[in-house]
């Protein structure tokens, strides 16, 4: 998972829930309808043990269609699962811990919300990516959450790959219809949850109508 800084590309993230008898289905929907970088698996409220039990199933899709698979919160998990990195929140250990745990050889991506310094902080300990937002309303993360780190402008995707070849994603609430000045000011990746997974046609129409905007605003033509 790696961007030349020339491109954008999906990150699709799971729903906090998930049927493991329909999900797969889904997922296979989804790389069909195009390009996408990377699976995060992200379930609140479940067992390591069902955290576990979906990474088994899900991961071989993703090896199938040269996707990284990623893990929510847990370094542990993720070195359990084999998985191909993990992402960190703020209230997570921290880069230098997760690295011990996984090793070197697997992306550690940290969220750093509306924070600059954050965002420079995760990059000095070793993180491999960053996660600027929410930058939409969304329901995916608790409202609380949000008030107390913020919410970014488009200008902190500018700025970053101004600064760093470091690659950063954006998230929260984007869709097809409003990821193009987030594009447009720099972000390597496009994480999705709730416009893919609930879009009326079906995830593969999401993944489709993403890749298709993304070509558009990285071409500089107006959506």
């Amino acid at each position: 998972m790696s961007s030349d800084g020339h491109t954008c590309r999906l990150y699709l993230v799971t729903p906090p829930r998930i049927d493991l008898k329909k999900f797969p289905q889904q997922l296979h929907a989804a790389f069909s309808g195009g390009d996408v970088a990377s699976l995060q698996l992200r379930l609140k409220g479940a067992s390591d043990d069902e955290i576990l039990e979906a990474a088994d199933i899900l991961l071989p899709i993703c090896r199938e269609h040269h996707a990284a698979f990623m893990m929510n919160d847990s370094a542990e998990l993720c070195a359990q699962a084999r998985a191909d990195g993990v992402h960190l929140g703020q209230d997570d250990m921290g880069v230098g811990e997760a690295r011990k745990i996984i090793g070197p050889d697997r992306i550690i991506g940290m969220s750093a919300h509306a924070s600059r310094h954050m965002a420079m902080e995760a990059g000095d300990q070793g993180a491999d990516y960053v996660a600027f937002g929410a930058f939409y309303p969304t329901t995916s993360k608790p409202k609380e959450k949000i008030e107390k780190w913020g919410t970014p402008s488009p200008e902190i995707l500018s700025w970053w790959s101004e600064t760093t070849v470091l690659p950063c994603v954006a998230i929260g609430g984007i869709n097809p219809g409003n990821c193009e000045p987030l594009v447009q000011a720099g972000a390597d990746f496009i994480a999705a949850i709730t416009a893919v997974w609930d879009h009326p046609e079906g995830p593969a129409t999401a993944v489709k109508e993403f890749n298709a905007a993304i070509k558009r605003a990285t071409s500089g033509k107006k959506l």
